[in-house]
C-alpha cells in the first residue's frame, strides 16, 4: 500500500522522502526541526532526538493527501493519515509495562481496561484521525494475528483532522494501518504533516507529529525517554516557545482562512496577502502524547511519568481546554510484563521512587520539544473547501525569539 501525496509545495514529497531515507540509514546529519532554527531546549537529546532513541522502539507512517476544492463526502478532498509506535519493534508481540493519563476526556483511546486493571499494552499504538479508530484498530488485529498466530488488543487513539479533511468520507483503512507497521523503522522520524499528524491544527498553526527524547543516568547507567505527540489542540493566543509568548505576538495574524481560488461561494473569512484575515478558533482539537523509554519503570511508575508528560504541555501554554480530548500513554521496554495470561510468577525490576526525578524531567523536556518540533516541520495546508492552515512562520518565529533573548548563541 503505498501512500498518495498532492501538494501544492512541489518540495513537499521529496523533503518527506529525504527524512524517510535518513530515518532508515543515517546517524543524526540533521539536527530536529525545532533545534534548526535555534530554539533553545534543556537537557540532553539522543542520537536522533526521537522517540526511536528508546532501544527496539520503531515508527512507522502512512501520509494521505488526495484532491483539492469543495468538499464532497466519500471523495475528498483527503489528509490524513496514520502513525504507529512499535514498543518492542516488528518481531515481538510480547507487551509491555504501561500506564496511561487521562489529561481530559473528549476523546478516545482504545485498551483502557487493561492498562488500568494490569498495567499493559499490546503491540503497535495506533494514531489517526477520529473516525478512523475502527479501522486502524482492524489493522493492528489483523498484522499481528498474520504474524503471531493470535490478534492482540492494541491501544488506538486519535485526534480530529475534519477542518482540511474529508473525515465523514472515512478514508483511512485497515490496510493503510497494515502498511504503517510494515514501514515501520528506528532512527530519523518524519514530523510534521505526516501520518495521523497530516490533517491536524496546533495552537492555529498547522500541527501534526513531532517528536523528541532525552538521556537520563541513573547509578551510572544511561537510559532514554522518549515522546512523540500528535498534536491537534491548543487556542493561538496562549502558545508559548522557549518561554517566550508567540502566540500572543501573532495572535491576529496567519490565522486559518478560505483560499478564495479554491472555496465556494458564502465560505468565510477569506485569505488575504496581508495574512490578517483569519479566524480564531477555540481550543478543542486534542493531542495524543506518547511516551516511551528503557527505564525498569512499574506500571505505577509509568502512571506517575504519563502525568508528568502533560507538564511538558503545559509549557507551551496550553490549559487542556474542556473540548480537547488530551490522553497520554506510557510504556516501558524494560523487563517482562505481568500480562493476564501469565503463569509463572514475574520478578519486578523498577527503580527506587527516589531516583526517579530524573525521568519526570526528562518526560516534561522532551514533551516540550517533541511539540515544538510539530509546530516547526508542518508547512502550510489547503484542505476542504480551500480551508488553508498557515505553518508557522519560521521567520516570524526566531525574530520574536530574538528580541526575547531566547534564541541558542
Amino acid at each position: 500500500m503505498s501512500s498518495t501525496r498532492e501538494s501544492r509545495h512541489p518540495l513537499a514529497a521529496i523533503g518527506i522522502a529525504v527524512l524517510l531515507a535518513a530515518g532508515r540509514g543515517a546517524v543524526g546529519a540533521t539536527l530536529p526541526p525545532a533545534r534548526a532554527l535555534g530554539i533553545p531546549f534543556y537537557g540532553t537529546p539522543g542520537r536522533y532526538d526521537a522517540i526511536t532513541d528508546v532501544p527496539g522502539v520503531e515508527v512507522g507512517q502512512v501520509t494521505k493527501i488526495r484532491g483539492s476544492g469543495a468538499l464532497k463526502v466519500g471523495v475528498g478532498p483527503v489528509r490524513t493519515g496514520v502513525t504507529v509506535v512499535l514498543p518492542r519493534g516488528g518481531r515481538s508481540d510480547a507487551p509491555v509495562k504501561a500506564g496511561f493519563f487521562d489529561l481530559n476526556g473528549n476523546g478516545e483511546m482504545t485498551g483502557q481496561s487493561y492498562l488500568q486493571d494490569f498495567g499493559v499494552a499490546y503491540g503497535p499504538i495506533g494514531i489517526s484521525n477520529t473516525n478512523a479508530i475502527g479501522q486502524v484498530y482492524a489493522g493492528i488485529m489483523r498484522w499481528t494475528s498474520h504474524r503471531f498466530g493470535s490478534a492482540i488488543w492494541p491501544v488506538v487513539t486519535e485526534t480530529w483532522d475534519g477542518y482540511l479533511n474529508d473525515i465523514e468520507g472515512f478514508h483511512v483503512h485497515p490496510r493503510d494501518a497494515i502498511a504503517a507497521i510494515e514501514r515501520a523503522h528506528g532512527g530519523v522520524v518524519a514530523q510534521g504533516d505526516v501520518g495521523g499528524g497530516t490533517g491536524m491544527i496546533c495552537f492555529g498553526f498547522k500541527g501534526g507529529i513531532g517528536t523528541a527524547s532525552r538521556l537520563v543516568t541513573l547509578h551510572g547507567r544511561r537510559y532514554v525517554v522518549g515522546v512523540l505527540v500528535q498534536c491537534n489542540t491548543g487556542l493561538r493566543d496562549t502558545l508559548r516557545i522557549a518561554g517566550a509568548p508567540v502566540g500572543h505576538v501573532l495572535a491576529n495574524r496567519w490565522l486559518p482562512c478560505y483560499d478564495p481560488a479554491l472555496a465556494p461561494p458564502g465560505k468565510r473569512p477569506r485569505c488575504d496577502s496581508t495574512r490578517t484575515g483569519g479566524l480564531h478558533r477555540p481550543d478543542q482539537g486534542s493531542i495524543v502524547i506518547v511516551v516511551g523509554t528503557d527505564v525498569p519503570l512499574s506500571s505505577t511508575q509509568l502512571n506517575r511519568v504519563a502525568r508528568r508528560a502533560s507538564m511538558g504541555l503545559a509549557r507551551l501554554g496550553s490549559f487542556s481546554g474542556n473540548g480537547s480530548g488530551d490522553l497520554i500513554v506510557s510504556f516501558s521496554t524494560a523487563g517482562v510484563a505481568n500480562d493476564p495470561d501469565r503463569t509463572r510468577p514475574v520478578v519486578e525490576t523498577e527503580i527506587a521512587n527516589g531516583d526517579i526525578d530524573g525521568v519526570f524531567q526528562a518526560t516534561v523536556q522532551a514533551t516540550e520539544e517533541a511539540i515544538t518540533n510539530a509546530l516547526v516541520a508542518a508547512r502550510t495546508m489547503t484542505g476542504i473547501d480551500g480551508y488553508t492552515v498557515y505553518g508557522l512562520p519560521h521567520a516570524e518565529l526566531t525574530r520574536i525569539l530574538g528580541e526575547y533573548h531566547r534564541l541558542a548563541p
